[in-house]
C-alpha cells in the first residue's frame, strides 16, 4: 500500500532574515537612494572636515602633529581656533607663486591634452568598426601599467644621454644633448602623457553620438570642410571637450610625482609644497590650509562644469 507523504514545506524566516526582509519591504527604496549620499560623506564630506579641523589647529611636537581645538579645563570647555594658518599663505609668496603656477602648469597641459587628444579621438571614432575597439586599447593600455613606473621611463627618455638625445644626435639635428629633463618642459610633457587618455575618451563618446546628416547638410548648403568642422563638429562635442578638460585639468593642479621626477627646482607645484609641509616640515595645520585652499580653487571650473552640464541636459530634455 502506497502512502503519500505530505510535501516539505518551506519554513517562514525567523529572526535577522524575517527584520531584514521587512526593512526591505518598508524602507528598500529609501536605502536604495541613501546609498551614494553615505558613500559621498564617508568618502567626501569625512575627510574634507578633518583636514578642515586639522587646518584650524596648532603645530604641536606630538603624535598627531597637531593640538586639539577643544579643551576641558577647570570644569570649562573652550574651544580654540587657529585662523593663523591661512593668513600665513598670504603673507609667504611661495604659496601665492605655487597656487598660480599649479593653475598655469595644468591650463597649459590641459589645452595641450585636447589639441593631441581631439586628432586621436576623431582618428578612432572615425576607424572602422573591426579596428576601433583595438585603438581604444591602445588608449587605454599604458593606465594599465603603474604610474610611477611610466614616469621613471620617461626619465631615461629625457635625461641628457637617454634616448631622445642620442637619436637626435644620430640624426645630426643637434651637435650637443639637449637639456630636458629637470625642467618645466619634462614636467609638461609627462603630464600630457599622463592625462591624454582622460582627453580622448570623453570626445571619443561624443564623436559617436554625433548625427552626420547635420554635417552632410552643412557641406550641401556650401560651407567648407574647416567651417563646418568649427561650426557644426566642435559645438556639438563640446560636452566632451568640456568633460575631458576637466579629468585633465583638476587632477594636474594637485600632481606631485610628475613634477617631483621630472621638474627642477623651479617647478614649485602645490602638490610639492604639500609633500613638504606635511612631510619635511611636519606641519600638518598649515598643509591642511594648503589643501582646503587648493579646493575651493578647483570648486569654480567644479561648478561651472555641473551648471553646463544641467544646461545641456535642458537643452536637449
Amino acid at each position: 500500500m502506497n502512502t503519500l507523504e505530505p510535501a516539505a514545506q518551506s519554513k517562514p524566516p525567523g529572526g535577522f532574515k524575517l527584520w531584514l526582509s521587512q526593512l526591505q519591504m518598508k524602507h528598500g527604496r529609501k536605502l536604495v537612494i541613501a546609498l551614494p549620499y553615505i558613500w559621498l560623506i564617508l568618502l567626501f564630506l569625512l575627510p574634507f572636515l578633518i583636514v578642515f579641523k586639522i587646518s584650524l589647529a596648532e603645530m604641536a611636537r606630538a603624535i598627531p602633529p597637531y593640538t586639539e581645538l577643544m579643551e576641558w579645563a577647570d570644569g570649562q570647555l573652550s574651544i580654540i581656533l587657529n585662523l593663523g594658518n591661512f593668513l600665513q599663505l598670504t603673507d609667504d609668496p611661495l604659496y601665492f607663486d605655487a597656487y598660480l603656477q599649479s593653475l598655469q602648469v595644468a591650463a597649459i597641459s590641459t589645452f595641450c591634452c585636447l589639441l593631441i587628444g581631439y586628432p586621436l579621438a576623431w582618428a578612432v571614432a572615425h576607424s572602422k568598426p573591426s579596428t576601433r575597439n583595438i585603438l581604444l586599447l591602445l588608449v587605454i593600455l599604458p593606465s594599465w601599467t603603474s604610474f610611477l613606473i611610466r614616469v621613471y621611463a620617461w626619465m631615461g627618455i629625457l635625461k641628457n644621454n637617454g634616448v631622445l638625445n642620442n637619436f637626435l644626435l644620430w640624426l645630426g639635428v643637434i651637435d650637443q644633448p639637449l637639456t630636458i629633463l629637470h625642467t618645466n618642459l619634462a614636467v609638461y610633457i609627462g603630464i600630457v602623457y599622463a592625462y591624454v587618455p582622460f582627453m580622448v575618451l570623453p570626445i571619443y563618446t561624443a564623436l559617436i553620438r554625433i548625427d552626420y546628416s547635420l554635417v552632410e547638410a552643412a557641406l550641401d548648403l556650401g560651407a567648407r570642410p574647416l567651417k563646418t568642422f568649427f561650426n557644426v563638429i566642435v559645438p556639438l562635442t563640446k560636452g566632451g571637450i568640456i568633460a575631458g578638460s576637466m579629468l585633465v585639468f583638476i587632477p594636474a593642479v594637485g600632481e606631485f610625482v610628475i613634477p617631483e621626477l621630472l621638474g627642477g627646482p623651479d617647478s614649485i607645484m602645490i602638490g610639492r609644497v604639500l609633500w613638504q609641509e606635511f612631510f619635511n616640515n611636519r606641519d600638518w595645520p598649515v598643509a591642511s590650509a594648503v589643501a582646503i585652499i587648493m579646493l575651493l580653487l578647483l570648486i569654480v571650473p567644479i561648478m561651472w562644469f555641473h551648471k553646463h552640464q544641467q544646461k545641456s541636459v535642458g537643452e536637449h530634455g
